[in-house]
């Protein structure tokens, strides 16, 4: 399988940015559907209220699908690498 890495960066509250990739199935080439996965990851992180658009967040490229990504993907649709500014 290959999955779609697309670039998100959200300004959080406190005004710093956090960046992280969201993995989805290839297919997925819907940027709604990607938007969602970001809404969900985000709320999870207290920055639910937090402005998103198309372009906070882009497709980047393709990669072939890790073992460690599998299961959240199966699970819920996408896998998320966290990369700068994720924490509360």
């Amino acid at each position: 399988m290959k999955v779609a890495v697309w670039d998100t960066n959200v300004t959080k509250k406190e005004g710093t940015v956090m960046h992280f990739d969201i993995l989805a199935p290839d297919e997925i080439k819907d940027t709604a559907v990607i938007l969602k996965y970001c809404k969900s990851y985000i709320k999870t992180k207290g920055q639910e209220e937090q402005p998103l658009a198309s372009k906070e967040c882009t497709f980047c490229h393709i990669e072939t699908l890790q073992p460690n990504w599998e299961a959240d993907i199966i699970n819920q649709g996408y896998f998320i690498i966290e990369m700068e500014n994720c924490n509360q």
